[in-house]
């Protein structure tokens, strides 16, 4: 080969081999998050996105109230203290605990005050009507990058992407209507769990307050590091039904109608419809039972934000066999059947 052709091509290679380890570090690693914001993904043929939210608008402002309600102070009314899981913050509708940051995120930030008192914030979506069609997918959705703190700084942090079933907003006992964790994470380990509540409480056929629970250690980057794609799926598609929890395509937890009894699946399927939450709660059963001791902690540091990126939700219908894309979706990652606390 000549020698400019030589050139020319180690050239070529060099470009090439650096795109794609370029390609593989913001895939896997999602090492670009400080400074970019993601586009909701296009999906395939046969799916239709059915809610949006890419946190688009001016720094300091609140969430579009088009979309989202907040939840205020330390229950709902009429409803169990504490939000029913002992956490002690106060949820406010504060742009010091919930906003925009002008670059295309939500940011939700527990704040502590002089005399020690938590605030956060919560909010939900105002659409309650998120299920699987009759044969076909639901697809449910987030980029999040979990607070930025771990060891005793981040004892008590508790973010959290979910649904919970539309019969909650009409006082139906919890958790007969069904909620799914699609993310949670707690005290700042490196790792999140992926939950479905159902039946009855205490115990029933979902082991309640525990849930049928899974936990995975974040692929590639740590969970406090980087963003990651939480996703849930309920599908209709197949027989018996299915549903699945992922954390960037790495399978997180999996459910099939026939492990419960037929009347709970149906109480949590059978209603209009799911809303989602976003959240940063402080304390509470689950993270107490996770230290050790009472959370959050003297140590505890406020101020550190889930960042969100984007949600959306999607379904296919019956007619349409498309498959939505998760990348690595075939790799196992490190799941854990946990089954409880």
């Amino acid at each position: 080969m000549e020698p400019n052709k030589k050139g020319l091509m180690r050239w070529a290679w060099l470009l090439v081999s650096a795109v794609l380890a370029a390609s593989l570090i913001s895939v896997a690693g999602m090492t670009f998050h400080d400074v970019v914001h993601s586009t909701i993904p296009t999906a395939p043929g046969g799916w239709v996105l059915r809610f949006d939210d890419d946190f688009s608008g001016p720094a300091g402002s609140l969430p579009d109230r088009s979309k989202w309600r907040f939840d205020l102070g330390q229950r709902y009314p009429g409803g169990p203290p504490h939000w029913g899981t002992l956490e002690v913050e106060t949820y406010t509708a504060d742009p010091a605990n919930i906003s925009l940051d002008g670059h295309g995120h939500l940011l939700i930030t527990p704040r502590r005050d002089a005399e020690g008192n938590w605030t956060s914030a919560r909010i939900e979506s105002n659409r309650d009507d998120f299920k699987a069609p009759e044969g076909g997918v639901l697809r449910i959705e987030a980029r999040i990058q979990i607070p930025a703190v771990t060891g005793a700084a981040a004892q008590g942090y508790w973010p959290a992407f979910w649904a919970l079933g539309a019969p909650y907003r009409s006082s139906v006992e919890w958790p007969q209507m069904g909620e799914f964790d699609i993310m949670e994470s707690i005290n700042g380990s490196n790792g999140v769990w992926g939950t479905l509540h159902c039946g009855i409480y205490p115990l029933g056929p979902c082991h309640e307050p525990r849930g049928i629970a899974a936990k995975l250690i974040c692929p590639g980057v740590g969970c406090q590091a980087a963003f990651h794609i939480y996703t849930f799926e309920w599908d209709r598609s197949v027989a018996p039904a299915e549903l699945r929890w992922y954390v960037d395509g790495h399978p997180l937890n999996r459910v099939v109608q026939d492990q419960l009894p037929q009347d709970t699946w149906d109480d949590m399927t059978s209603h209009g419809g799911y809303f989602l939450l976003l959240n940063v709660a402080m304390g509470g059963g689950f993270a107490d039972t996770l230290a050790g001791f009472h959370t959050p902690s003297p140590a505890t540091e406020p101020g550190h934000p889930m960042i969100v990126d984007y949600v959306a939700v999607w379904t296919r219908d019956g007619g349409s066999q498309a498959p939505f894309p998760l990348w690595r979706s075939a790799m196992k990652g490190n799941a854990q059947s946990v089954n409880g606390l």
